[in-house]
């Protein structure tokens, strides 16, 4: 994979980002299992997982366990080998957003690439905390772009993985960081039209599909537990 195709959790990582201040611009409740979420988007793209609806549940199936080069992703592949049952979408979703320091794992991997730098800030100027400012704008701009096109046009087919990006930034409320509220609004309907997968072939609208069911669900989950403690 080259500096420019970034997997899944990158992408929303990196439209999550402040340029400058190097800190995330996402509902911290959402954002969390979002970067889960993308996780195991990018797993099912990749045919290591499956999904089997039994019983009104759609459970997740190791089909390739082989590793794919990428700390995050391997680490999501062993958790589901070593996993002592199978579960559903929403169980995993959660499990892999809360994965150790996800959040700034992910913008390492960003570092990594040369996208990003690590670097620390103060917090009310006594808190240090580690943030990752912008070192090459040229890839953030290409994500815009694509979202751009997909959601600011009549395009009537897109690339799965422009499907599944659109879809991701949308639950984790990204894409108001990138274009005005006002537009967005106007687009909801395409937006949506592109979250539900009428704009791609099947095999990706059932990924978009249960991602999206997934993060939704899980998120709901972790707000009543919240609310009941």
């Amino acid at each position: 994979m080259s500096r420019r195709e970034l997997y899944f959790y990158e992408e929303i990582m990196l439209l999550a980002l402040r340029d400058q201040e190097g800190t995330v611009a996402a509902n911290d409740a959402s954002f969390a299992f979002t970067l889960g979420g993308s996780l195991l988007a990018e797993l099912l793209l990749m045919g290591k997982v499956s999904v089997e609806e039994l019983k009104k549940k759609k459970l997740v199936n190791l089909e390739n366990s082989s590793r794919t080069g990428d700390p995050l992703l391997d680490e999501c592949l062993e958790k589901l080998r070593d996993a002592k049952r199978r579960a559903t979408l929403n169980t995993w979703v959660s499990r892999f957003a809360r994965l150790k320091k996800l959040r700034h794992r992910a913008a390492q991997q960003l570092c990594r690439r040369g996208i990003l730098r690590a670097d620390e800030g103060k917090v009310l100027l006594i808190f240090t905390r580690k943030i990752y400012p912008e070192l090459d704008s040229g890839p953030e701009r290409e994500l815009v772009e694509r979202l751009r096109n997909a959601i600011f046009t009549e395009a009537e087919e897109l690339d799965p993985r422009t499907v599944v990006l659109v879809a991701l930034s949308d639950k984790a409320g990204v894409l108001k960081n990138h274009f005005d509220k006002k537009e967005l609004k106007a687009r909801k309907a395409r937006i949506e039209k592109i979250g539900e997968g009428e704009v791609t072939a099947a095999a990706v609208k059932e990924v978009v599909d249960a991602m999206t069911a997934a993060i939704a669900a899980s998120v709901a989950a972790s707000a009543a537990v919240s609310a009941a403690t």
